[in-house]
């Protein structure tokens, strides 16, 4: 065991800044209302009385719903390939702002590009959930003041945790969540153990999924989106409950079958490990071809300039927190032994595995297969959204903090500083701001 032996003194001062912030509103979870078209006012009102309206749904018909909670990019992407299927589900879309709302009565319709052909399918139900209650229309909670059974929720990282807490009062522990973000699930150990207890108390709270997601998705306007490249999706469990018929499996069933979203179901270990693997990536693509204005293959690109040692600097500073999350006890029950491993053999498997050699033929790997693409980081950056960066290289910094404060990460809080700036950069003008990676 010396071999994997970690000896530092670790750091547990205080929990994760996204807990902290959740953890001190001590009220109760707030009443949400879900506004449909028949509750726009004025002009659209009439128009909205056209659209079928649902009276109370059947239980078993509500059982079967998936409502999907974001409509960016990879919201259509999902919400289109699960309406897809032969069986297919009662899917409801949930948007952000009421000018969605408006959109979608005017011009319904979720419209997928891929590969020079363009498809539009129009069989949803729409929502918008928040806290202002509508004055017209029916007045109604989401999932009619019950239970939501089945979330799938595709907002940005930094929205997610906020979002679930703030519907925490329609989840319980018949309720199924699927993440679908860049950036590791918060619900992970050791953060993800602090939140569930303090807002799901014995085991009252829900069944969690997450998902890795390679596709490459662009927007085309509202409702509108480029499939840029297909490829897949991982979907696992990150939290389930050991019970038999588990809701869970449903949503499981329907990500992985969806067609177009190239689902495969993968364990809760191997999840871990891939959605850690995707952040190193991450955190190096989206951050430089933010900062650079560039396609992701153009920092894949050798040029006399410091950026390859920048992104060997990025992924060997990853490497090391990589190493010490996986020595760390916190990890122990997510570890993927296979069958006749020892948790010691585990260890070993995965210290080769983030290693900087290995971390660094994975990245340029990937670069290359999302050469023509443009970052999700870049995409927001050009449209003044804010960007991932603290989900990403932040996370890497937090993780480093907790583990061990000698784990120092310049290079990844150099481009945390830059792209929270809103600095834009030429290739040869990187040099100034890291030149403590010049050759002596």
């Amino acid at each position: 065991m010396s071999r994997v032996a970690f000896s530092h003194q670790r750091s547990r001062q205080a929990p994760a800044r996204w807990l902290q912030e959740l953890l001190q509103d001590t009220s109760k979870p707030p009443t949400m209302y879900a506004w449909t078209p028949a509750n726009l006012p004025g002009p659209l009102l009439k128009a909205s009385r056209q659209i079928k309206e649902k009276g109370e749904q059947a239980s078993d018909l509500e059982r079967r719903r998936i409502y999907v909670l974001g409509m960016g990019n990879i919201g259509r992407l999902f919400a289109s390939s699960l309406a897809k299927q032969t069986h297919r589900p009662p899917i409801t879309l949930v948007v952000h702002r009421r000018e969605l709302l408006e959109h979608w009565l005017s011009d319904p319709g979720i419209e997928m590009t891929a590969l020079g052909k363009s498809e539009k399918l129009t069989d949803f139900d729409i929502e918008w959930w928040t806290d202002q209650a509508p004055v017209s229309g029916p007045v109604r909670e989401p999932a009619f003041g019950g239970r939501i059974s089945n979330l799938i929720i595709c907002t940005k990282a930094p929205d997610c945790m906020p979002q679930i807490d703030r519907l925490r009062g329609y989840l319980d522990d018949t309720s199924s969540v699927a993440l679908v973000h860049n950036g590791m699930c918060k619900l992970w150990p050791p953060s993800g153990d602090a939140y569930i207890k303090a807002r799901f108390p014995q085991g009252s709270g829900p069944d969690w999924i997450a998902c890795v997601t390679t596709h490459g998705v662009t927007s085309l306007g509202p409702f509108r989106s480029l499939h840029a490249s297909l490829a897949n999706v991982l979907v696992g469990p990150v939290r389930m409950k050991d019970r038999g018929g588990s809701g869970a499996n449903y949503l499981l069933k329907q990500i992985a079958d969806a067609p177009g979203l190239g689902g495969r179901l993968i364990s809760t270990g191997h999840l871990w490990i891939a959605q850690l693997e995707k952040l190193v990536v991450n955190s190096v693509i989206n951050p430089l071809t933010t900062i650079l204005r560039c396609k992701n293959g153009e920092i894949a690109v050798e040029r006399d300039d410091l950026l390859p040692a920048i992104i060997d600097r990025l992924i060997d500073e990853a490497s090391q927190v990589l190493k010490a999350l996986i020595l760390d006890p916190s990890s122990d029950g997510i570890l993927p032994c296979e069958d006749g491993a020892t948790p010691q053999s585990t260890r070993e498997d995965l210290l080769q595995r983030f290693s900087t050699p290995r971390l660094r033929e994975m990245f340029y790997k990937v670069a290359a297969m999302v050469a023509e693409n443009r970052s999700s980081m870049l995409q927001d950056a050009e449209a003044d959204k804010k960007t991932e960066i603290n989900d990403f290289n932040g996370w890497l910094v937090e993780i480093a903090e907790y583990l061990d404060p000698r784990l120092a990460l310049p290079t990844h809080k150099k481009l945390m500083t830059l792209v929270g700036g809103n600095v834009t950069l030429k290739r040869n003008e990187l040099d100034n701001h890291f030149q403590y990676l010049r050759p002596a």
